[in-house]
């Protein structure tokens, strides 16, 4: 006699959770991890600090991470060239974290959320998990690029409370001039007043929320260039990628104070721990000995879309520390082709086309040995 189904809610029945295979093979390329490990000076600040903050582990940490807010605003503002407040920038446990603040202070049941597929997979996962409702914009499908037009069409036709624009946009790499954003701004800020939604909803107007998970790889100017003025603009980032800091699990936001103060009514208390404050503060201590690496990174992947052209496979033009090639007639058959010579990439479920991340040039030698023979 089987037990009881568990009363889950019905958006959730039936769904698997997100996640990129973890296998123990010779060259992994699918999560587009930093492969170089924190420099040594980085490591010894992180011990350091961690250390000291172990000294107060019986007390709560800073409930509003001040300090590490504080720090990050200065990051941000000498790498944008855009000058912020402490009181404009908010961190989280990861990028994600923050993403699933936002859609509980600005979602919910009776809203929606509209993104630009094929897009980062959480945006819709994170809308189910709140109880907001998806709606699904598209991408040419040839070269992948969000046009202005379009972009501005699906905003006024759908009329939604939050937008989520990629840029650089994953899986595709590609990014998003400040015009696109700009006009898309524009046109969720009267989308959803008088619409059905916003009326439902009690919104006056949308929020746009940019992901610059990628934005240190990018070729394109940060959209925090565009927050003055604009009160429902909202810039997300991480310190996974270019600061080689995955394990630590840091996220923030840059946008209006008045957002930021939102977001304190969902966010659990003593959200971020001491430990996690300390090694993300000596981490952006020695943020230009860490974004070094950054430059290494561009020039691999460089490297890696040239090649892949030159043996006659589509590449998508890229802005981020990954890209997305093909076109193969089954690209699930490559994946595995791949994986047999000790080479994983990632399979991202678009048809004919596979995704890798740029790594250490021994490792991107790897790959394009691997390809190669699989071609040929």
């Amino acid at each position: 006699m089987s037990p009881d189904p568990l009363p889950l809610r019905p958006e959730l029945r039936g769904q698997a959770p997100y996640g990129a295979p973890q296998l123990d093979v010779a060259v992994r390329l699918n999560t587009n991890e930093n492969p170089y490990p924190p420099p040594p000076a980085l490591a010894a600040e992180v011990r350091a600090q961690v250390a000291a903050a172990v000294a107060t582990l019986n007390r709560y940490p800073d409930r509003d991470a001040k300090a590490l807010r504080a720090d990050l605003a200065g990051y941000l503002g000498h790498h944008t060239g855009h000058a912020l407040s402490t009181d404009r920038v908010w961190a989280a446990n990861g990028s994600n974290e923050v993403l699933q603040q936002l859609l509980q202070a600005f979602g919910g049941p009776g809203r929606r959320a509209l993104g630009f597929e094929p897009t980062y997979s959480m945006h819709r996962l994170i809308a189910r998990g709140t109880g907001t409702s998806w709606v699904a914009g598209s991408r040419d499908p040839d070269t992948f690029a969000l046009e202005p037009a379009d972009a501005v069409a699906a905003v006024r036709r759908h009329a939604p409370d939050v937008v989520f624009l990629c840029s650089p946009n994953n899986p595709t790499a590609t990014a998003l001039d400040l015009e696109t954003i700009a006009a898309v701004y524009d046109a969720a800020s009267g989308a959803a007043s008088g619409a059905a939604s916003g009326a439902a909803s009690g919104a006056a107007s949308g929020m746009v929320i940019v992901d610059e998970a990628y934005a240190e790889f990018s070729r394109r100017p940060s959209a925090v260039a565009l927050l003055t003025d604009r009160p429902r603009l909202v810039v997300t980032r991480t310190m996974s990628k270019a600061f080689a800091f995955a394990g630590a699990r840091i996220g923030y936001l840059a946008a209006d104070p008045a957002v930021v103060d939102a977001l304190q009514l969902v966010r659990l208390p003593y959200h971020l721990s001491a430990l996690t404050q300390a090694a993300a503060r000596a981490a952006l201590a020695h943020a230009e000995d860490t974004l070094r690496t950054v430059t290494a990174l561009r020039d691999e992947r460089d490297r890696l879309v040239g090649e892949l052209r030159g043996l006659g496979l589509r590449v998508v033009d890229s802005d981020a520390n990954f890209l997305l090639f093909g076109r193969f007639p089954d690209a699930g058959a490559i994946w595995r082709a791949l994986l047999e010579r000790g080479v994983l990439v990632r399979d991202v479920g678009l048809p004919g086309w596979l995704r890798v991340s740029a790594g250490l040039p021994v490792e991107g030698d790897a790959f394009l040995s691997a390809v190669k023979e699989v071609l040929g």
